[in-house]
């Protein structure tokens, strides 16, 4: 690694005026289940997940507290300190900020989660923001978590703001790999860099899954297919947002190894990191396409169901019809001759022909004609 000027470090940390309240309490909050113990977070290390000081690839203290941190870095001569927090109080960054002289706006970025993925460089500071993701089985549903990372000339500070990424694991694996590890702070970004894109890959494998199980409810008829649609579309489109600014971010790293004296064996890495996240942007790119094709099939689907439904109710109301027709036809045939009947079953001694020879033959005769002329006319009509 090149030499750096030296850093003043202040021993009394004071409270910066430009730090926005956040309402946490003084104590902060503890690491989620499955983070703290494995990272041997002691009860009282408030959001302090773990911090260490390495030399040469090697752990050479384990400090307590942010305070010990700093005094083991400057008592350990060429060492770096790798600092682990979860969800940090507001004066546990105001005393990093104090300690490590980090940017007053990296530092309210960090203090404040649901930032954009990006890369800035304070001076020999870079801060860097990650969106990590998980695939949790049991929803079927993409989990993101955010992570701020700022290394120094003798440092690395990460603060999560969410379950993934698993910074344990990646402090293991240096650990494992103390010739990596003796890289420095940029070996650490590298490795928390791949640890966050290797984490895309189940997700990957998850949502193309989920695509398949999509693709297979549409064609079934599935009514509640959409919703489903609508939200991995949803999750497509905030993992987008986290996949492809690292794309330029991984550029612009790998545009700034010769200026800052980058090894070469990390260059290699961070260009494999590269590729990855190319492959995994277009993979993602091509998941929110496809699922806005499956949306538009499964519009369409829908459509036809609707028009085969409406087209079924108006067969089944042109047959209705038809049958009443029929029906009222033949009521009205059969009304003629009772309505004649009728009349001339009244009892009334004046009525006309009622004493008539030809009466009841001229009344049959009457209400044959008109049955008859009726039926010929619904006929006629195609109603009959």
């Amino acid at each position: 690694m090149p030499e750096r000027p030296p850093r003043h470090r202040s021993s009394s940390p004071r409270k910066h005026s430009w730090l926005r309240p956040n309402g946490r309490p003084a104590d902060g909050q503890a690491p989620e289940p499955g983070t703290g113990a494995a990272d041997g977070q002691a009860p009282d290390q408030g959001s302090v997940v773990q911090a260490a000081v390495y030399r040469d690839g090697h752990r050479v203290a384990t400090p307590g507290s942010l305070a010990d941190t700093y005094r083991q870095l400057r008592e350990q001569p060429d060492s770096m300190a790798w600092i682990g927090l979860y969800r940090p109080t507001e004066d546990e960054l105001v005393s990093l900020a104090e300690e490590f002289d980090l940017h007053q706006l990296a530092v309210e970025d960090a203090l404040e989660a649901h930032q954009r993925p990006k890369l800035e460089r304070y001076g020999d500071t870079l801060f860097v923001v990650l969106r990590a993701a998980r695939y949790l089985d049991a929803p079927e549903e993409v989990d993101f978590g955010e992570l701020h990372v700022f290394v120094g000339p003798d440092f690395v500070i990460t603060v999560r703001h969410g379950a993934a990424p698993d910074l344990s694991a990646v402090r293991r694996r240096m650990e494992a790999t103390p010739e990596l590890l003796a890289l420095g702070p940029e070996a650490v970004l590298y490795a928390i860099l791949d640890a966050v894109v290797d984490g895309y890959a189940p997700v990957v494998a998850g949502v193309q899954n989920d695509i398949d199980e999509i693709e297979t409810e549409v064609f079934g008829g599935d009514p509640a297919v959409s919703r489903r649609i609508y939200e991995l579309a949803r999750e497509m489109v905030e993992f987008q947002r986290a996949t492809r600014p690292l794309v330029g971010m991984l550029h612009g790293l790998m545009a700034g190894f010769a200026k800052y004296g980058t090894d070469d064996e990390l260059q290699r890495y961070l260009r494999d990191v590269a590729d990855h996240v190319t492959h995994t942007s277009e993979r993602v790119d091509g998941f929110r396409s496809a699922l806005t094709d499956i949306l538009q099939v499964n519009a369409t689907l829908v459509t036809q169901q609707q028009n085969a439904e409406m087209r079924a109710l108006a067969e089944a109301g042109f047959e209705q019809n038809e049958e009443i027709k029929k029906i009222s036809s033949w009521a009205a045939i059969l009304f003629a001759p009772t309505l004649v009947g009728t009349i001339y079953g009244m009892n009334f001694d004046a009525m006309p022909e009622l004493h008539w020879a030809f009466g009841y033959p001229f009344a049959i005769l009457l209400m044959a004609v008109v049955c008859t002329s009726l039926y010929f006319i619904f006929k006629k009509r195609d109603w009959l």
